[in-house]
């Protein structure tokens, strides 16, 4: 299925100029246990509904940006660049690498 995806910077594309990177995670403690690595590791939420993902956009701009999307319909709800989300969220998400494409 295809849809438009508003990059921060270059505005609404087709979705496959991007790449998807996952739900946003917040990392374990600093010393956690095997459990508390292994769920954030291999574990994701995976909600029907709006999720908090980072996307990439791999032939345009290459910025990295978070979209909140509703999964059920594939709306996007908002689009931000990490520095504005860092500043608003108390513990704000690490970028992820850049996927294998």
């Amino acid at each position: 299925m295809s849809f438009l995806l508003s990059c921060p910077n270059c505005g609404p594309r087709d979705v496959n100029e991007f790449a998807y990177a996952g739900e946003v995670t917040s990392r374990p403690a600093a010393s956690p246990d095997v459990r508390e690595l292994a769920d954030y590791v291999y574990f994701r939420r995976n909600v029907a509904g709006v999720q908090r993902e980072w996307w990439y956009h791999r032939f345009g701009c290459e910025v990295w940006f978070l979209a909140e999307r509703d999964t059920r319909t594939n709306e996007v709800l908002r689009v931000e660049l990490p520095a504005r989300a860092e500043a608003e969220a108390a513990q704000a998400p690490a970028i992820p690498e850049t996927p294998a494409v």
